[in-house]
């Protein structure tokens, strides 16, 4: 337990020292800055406040990145850009626009404030060691000049009471940096968290973007089935009543040849039962039902030409519509892999985090896969963000390429 609160103060330690350090960065960004306003006098300073904007998102999602990794819990990044070719205008609202600002104030607490205070608890331990040292060297020290820390030494006898001195600072050490590591924290979430309108907005435009994904992958999957119903079953059912109507006006005739043209029709009726099927199983597997995602993945596989391995760690059961969008998911990158890859072997893993479902499928080919409109992976993407999900793909030239999806499935 003592070793466990050693590491925690230790941790808290480091973090202050990193803090220090960084905002030794932000004094320079805030100096910067403070030297550029003058400029928007003239043109040169429109011009360069949206690039030290930018310079300033940049900055304030590293320390986000930061703060979220200490606090355990995710703050979300700036996504203000500045598109290329803006206007005047635009590069105006870009620098003043609210993320900016909220972003500005914190540079200015964490160059200011939190430099001092950081700088000195993080300088507190080297009063322990000097403290500890002064007997040692105390006498050095010209008669004129002693040693003062924190009160003159100029005997043997003073001396030996600075060791209690720094058990002093020992025990505030000890006190004091964990506090100040926590209202670093705090100070510093509180200031690079967006306000609770600007997160419910986004929000918004999450399940607008959602919303908009799924009606896509609605239309996508309806024009695939009327695809497939029209060229496929549709087809070889006209050859069925064209057949059976050939074999009515054989035997109408008398002739013997009303068979063979019978057995034809039956032949385009079987093929078009297979296809009919086929697109039954395309909206939604009937196998996900009866052996659920891990058999039905493990059938995938079975089915793949190149050999693949499947590792399902215990995801549970999920909602139907993710079971069958991660069906397809993994359906599809295998057919990409068969086509494409020319590798020897593939791995799909499939996992829990969270309300997320993972899927990772990982082959050992080529690479150089690249996202294409109408392609399998773009198809993939539409599919994910169906579901508030994301994509990414690794697919550097000769491999190996990893397709990442995950998908919300709910606690």
């Amino acid at each position: 337990m003592r070793g466990g609160r050693i590491r925690r103060w230790l941790r808290d330690w480091k973090f202050v020292a990193v803090e220090a350090t960084a905002s030794v960065v932000s004094v320079v960004l805030f100096c910067l800055g403070l030297t550029l306003l003058p400029l928007m006098i003239i043109t040169g300073g429109v011009l360069l406040l949206p690039e030290a904007v930018k310079a300033l998102h940049w900055w304030s999602n590293i320390a986000r990145r930061r703060i979220g990794l200490r606090r355990g819990e995710q703050i979300l990044v700036s996504s203000a850009a500045l598109p290329p070719g803006s206007t005047i205008d635009e590069r105006l609202r870009f620098a003043c626009s609210r993320a900016a600002g909220r972003d500005a104030v914190w540079l200015t607490v964490h160059a200011l404030p939190v430099l001092f205070v950081s700088l000195t608890t993080v300088l507190l331990p080297l009063g322990v060691v000097n403290s500890l040292a002064v007997p040692f060297y105390w006498q050095l020290a010209p008669a004129d000049d002693p040693i003062t820390s924190p009160y003159p030494v100029t005997s043997w006898e003073i001396a030996a009471t600075v060791p209690l001195v720094a058990v002093v600072y020992a025990l505030i050490c000890w006190a004091l940096i964990p506090a100040v590591a926590r209202l670093l924290t705090r100070v510093s979430a509180r200031l690079l968290s967006a306000p609770p309108k600007t997160l419910l907005a986004g929000r918004v435009d999450a399940l607008t973007l959602s919303r908009a994904a799924a009606l896509d992958a609605h239309a996508a999957e309806l024009r695939r089935i009327e695809r497939d119903l029209h060229d496929g079953a549709q087809n070889r059912l006209v050859s069925v009543v064209m057949m059976l109507g050939i074999a009515e006006r054989a035997m109408e005739t008398g002739t013997t040849d009303a068979l063979p043209h019978l057995r034809r029709a039956q032949d385009a009726a079987t093929d078009a039962l297979a296809g009919l099927r086929r697109t039954v199983h395309d909206i939604y597997p009937p196998i996900l039902d009866e052996l659920g995602l891990d058999g039905a993945l493990a059938s995938l596989a079975g089915r793949s030409v190149v050999p693949c391995t499947i590792e399902i760690d215990d995801v549970r059961r999920v909602p139907a519509a993710v079971e069958s969008a991660s069906y397809f998911v993994v359906a599809e990158a295998l057919t990409n892999v068969n086509k494409y890859s020319r590798a020897s072997h593939v791995t799909v893993r499939v996992s829990r985090d969270g309300e997320r479902l993972v899927i990772d499928v990982e082959d050992d080919g080529v690479g150089g896969a690249r996202e294409r409109p109408g392609g399998g992976l773009a198809g993939i993407r539409r599919r994910v963000e169906a579901f508030e999900g994301n994509l990414s793909v690794t697919s550097p030239l000769h491999g190996p390429t990893r397709l990442r999806t995950e998908l919300l499935c709910g606690s």
